[in-house]
């Protein structure tokens, strides 16, 4: 009774037509339709480049390395204030100007006349309107003490010996005493009316 049956099942599952298959997914399909290199999803978008003989791919001219046109740090904006001096700074401003000045007139005249004086003048002026105000002071006293260097420098000498240029540096001194005063005396001039200025405009904005 069981053979029958056996042979009954086996014929009807051979006869009976096949039913529909299953579709894969879309993702796997598409996937499987594009060929590409195996590696990231980013290595296939991307066309490859192509390689030179020596196998060294060239670089694109957006990615070469561009120099700039100027070297250094970028210039700032100027603000238009004078740039201001330290008391170092007021110093040698003030012994380079005056002795440069006082080689010019020697070079010159044969002395220290004239060109010395009035550009002492110039000097001490400069000076006392460049110097920072925490350094006022640096002003006045810087500009006699560069006087003096220059007519140790460049003044004459009577006689030889550490004595001779004490008397010749007090006789200069002496001699152009009307430009030495008269430097200085800008200077402090300068200076004070800064200081009062300034107190002034602190006190405005105290009591603004």
């Amino acid at each position: 009774m069981i053979g029958p049956y056996v042979g009954w099942v086996e014929q009807s599952i051979r006869t009976q037509p096949p039913g529909p298959r299953r579709r894969p997914p879309a993702g796997t399909a598409a996937e499987a339709a594009v060929p590409g290199p195996a590696g990231p999803p980013d290595s296939r978008l991307r066309p490859s480049r192509p390689r030179t003989a020596a196998g060294v791919r060239p670089v694109p001219p957006k990615a070469r390395l561009r120099l700039p046109l100027h070297f250094g740090a970028r210039e700032r904006p100027r603000s238009g204030r004078p740039a201001r001096l330290t008391a170092i700074g007021t110093g040698v401003v003030a012994l380079a100007g005056t002795v440069l000045l006082a080689a010019v007139d020697r070079a010159l005249f044969d002395g220290l006349g004239v060109l010395f004086g009035i550009g002492y003048l110039v000097v001490c002026f400069q000076l006392a309107v460049r110097v920072r105000f925490a350094d006022l002071a640096a002003a006045p006293i810087s500009g006699p003490i560069a006087f003096a260097v220059a007519l140790l420098l460049f003044g004459p000498v009577a006689a030889p010996g550490v004595t001779g240029q004490v008397v010749a540096l007090a006789s200069g001194l002496a001699l152009r005493a009307t430009w030495l005063f008269s430097g200085t005396g800008l200077a402090g001039v300068i200076v004070a009316a800064r200081f009062v200025a300034q107190r002034r405009l602190r006190r405005g904005r105290v009591n603004g």
